[in-house]
């Protein structure tokens, strides 16, 4: 049934692919639409200088131009265009680009056409209220400076095409086209060093230094040397003049990764540099300034940080102002497969093996797992499973069976500081037994010799801690 608020709407499809490109008219035809089809990214350049379409469903590849093409050669026009970019390759990097180019939304093939539809509403009701605003307007400030002709872009460092990392792929690229603070949280092993680095790379920074400061390493007494620098003779030790993080990443992106664990002292001088770009080193009396953007990340909860005095509220609210949450793992399992052949390939070239693959039975396992651990874990299980496997096919009895913890156990990190050492300490041991366990598969001689016990040793724990093997 045609819906008659739409006749007046002209929507471009520009897809190489017949089948997709019939697919989509037809379900927009029936939607009311009205609809013009080509094949390649040229013509979809002229067609929008020549019937000025209300929207554009584009595909990345292309004959002649490609979809990134298009998107720079209609920069100028994209603020009343609404772009939904569509394509086969999952990988971080073109989704980024996209929205950073200012593509409005990105869908994946193989698509749902309601999923479809649903997009198109959304960036047409967009572009019927910028609309709105521009005519409120006596004058509307040109803001866009035009887009990078070069396209090639960079090996993705992201893997997934879950929903959820559709998600944090669109947050990157919208983050990285200012120049705004951004908050990267999530849980250990997430890879937010991924995503902080992906930032810059597809922000007009790129070229300029990405210094990272693991601010939890830093010892606290060095911590404002380590980030502002020193004068020569400003401490014991400091025999010569240096440089401070923030003075190097000038022009750059600064990334300060477990930024919730440095001192109060270090975040009130941070805040200075958010506010003013200027900070003094230790020992000197000279007014520096700094260009680095700052990124920042944390797998703590920052608002509790702030609520027991141990983070700056001023400073929270500086570094938060655009963030980017990075799913667990165990929530895009659809991604599992895409990620352990990124990992197998990685692990053929440090190691210089032939064909690594993995059997379905293999992938069926680690599918199944909660892995606590997130991606980092993951990559350690199947570097492991690669040796047992001797760099050639994985096979289930390659994998360690200590990854199929439950996943709602909670975070050792975070227990540290409520537990009592004595309940720290036998919590420990307990997960030690389960692990080894696990391992060996429920064989108590075995397992007693993996933990350096006695067999009874062992049933008594196993009796204490209510295990069952």
């Amino acid at each position: 049934m045609t819906n008659p608020t739409n006749t007046e709407t002209t929507i471009l499809i520009a897809e190489d692919d017949r089948a997709i490109r019939f697919s989509l008219a037809c379900a927009l035809k029936a939607e009311g639409y009205n609809v013009i089809e080509v094949g390649n990214g040229d013509d979809a350049i002229a067609r929008v200088a020549s019937d000025d379409p209300d929207a554009l469903l584009l595909d990345l590849k292309m004959p002649g131009k490609g979809g990134l093409e298009v998107l720079a050669a209609l920069a100028g026009q994209l603020a009343e265009l609404p772009v939904i970019v569509i394509t086969a390759y999952g990988g971080s990097a073109a989704a980024i680009e996209a929205m950073r180019r200012g593509a409005y939304d990105y869908l994946t093939k193989p698509f749902d056409l309601d999923e479809v539809q649903l997009t198109l509403k959304r960036a047409l009701k967009q572009r019927a209220l910028s609309s709105e605003v521009k005519a409120l307007r006596s004058r509307v400030p040109d803001e866009l400076d035009g887009a990078d002709d070069q396209i090639a872009l960079p090996e993705p460092e992201l893997v997934g095409q879950s929903a959820a990392m559709r998600e944090v792929f669109k947050a990157i690229g919208l983050a990285a086209a200012t120049q705004a603070p951004v908050l990267i949280t999530g849980e250990s092993g997430t890879g937010k060093e991924l995503v902080a680095a992906a930032l810059h790379r597809h922000s007009d920074r790129t070229n300029g230094p990405f210094i990272r400061v693991n601010c939890g390493a830093l010892p606290e007494g060095l911590v404002e040397s380590e980030l502002f620098g020193h004068e020569r003779g400003a401490f014991t030790g400091a025999d010569r003049q240096k440089p401070g993080r923030f003075e190097r990443a000038s022009g750059g992106t600064i990334f300060l990764d477990e930024v919730g664990e440095l001192p109060l002292s270090a975040q009130a001088k941070i805040l200075r540099v958010l506010q003013q770009c200027e900070f003094e080193r230790v020992g000197g009396t000279e007014i520096l300034r700094t260009d680095a953007r700052i990124i920042s990340a944390t797998h703590r909860d920052l608002s509790k940080a702030v609520a027991s005095g141990q983070f700056r509220e001023d400073l929270f609210y500086r570094l938060n102002v655009a963030r980017i949450v990075i799913p667990p793992l165990r929530e895009r399992r659809e991604d599992i497969a895409s990620l352990s052949e990124h990992i197998l390939r990685h692990l053929e070239r440090r190691h210089g093996w032939g064909e690594l693959s993995i059997s379905s039975e293999a992938l069926s396992v680690i599918r199944d797992r909660p892995w606590p651990g997130n991606v980092r874990q993951l990559e350690n299980a199947l570097a492991r499973a690669a040796i047992a496997a001797r760099g050639r096919t994985i096979l289930p009895e390659h994998l360690d069976a200590e990854e199929t913890l439950d996943p709602s156990m909670p975070n050792l990190d975070d227990q540290i500081e409520s537990l009592p050492l004595r309940a720290l300490l036998a919590e420990v041991e307990r997960r030690a037994i389960q692990r080894a366990l696990i391992t060996c598969k429920g064989n108590r001689t075995k397992t007693a010799e993996r933990l350096g016990i006695s067999r009874r040793q062992l049933f008594d724990k196993i009796r204490e801690y209510d295990l069952h093997p």
